[in-house]
């Protein structure tokens, strides 16, 4: 399935209800799932794993869908290497944001 397709998909099970509920209130839904996510990438079970990056992935294309915005033409970015760079592998060098 391409992310297109994926996107259409997403569309025809919850386009009504998310264009309802509005871009606001389904960010928040989308953040409360990247905490889902967080814990279980903290807990590491494979399974508990695919469900929540599936849920993340899925209300990221909700929220594009809402947003008018073609995932699928958004990642052309990337096709040709790192936007800054423009290197594959990314050959930037970054400050640690992260410890």
């Amino acid at each position: 399935m391409t992310i297109r397709e994926f996107q259409q998909l997403i569309e025809q099970l919850y386009y009504a209800k998310d264009k309802k509920r509005g871009v606001p209130e389904t960010f928040g839904w989308f953040c409360e799932e990247v905490g889902e996510l967080s814990r279980a990438l903290r807990h590491g079970k494979r399974k508990n794993l695919e469900e929540e990056f599936a849920d993340v992935f899925a209300w990221l294309v909700t929220l594009a869908s809402l947003s008018n915005i073609d995932l699928e033409k958004a990642t052309e970015k990337y096709q040709k290497g790192c936007p800054k760079c423009k290197k594959i592998p990314c050959v930037c060098t970054e400050k640690r944001k992260y410890k």
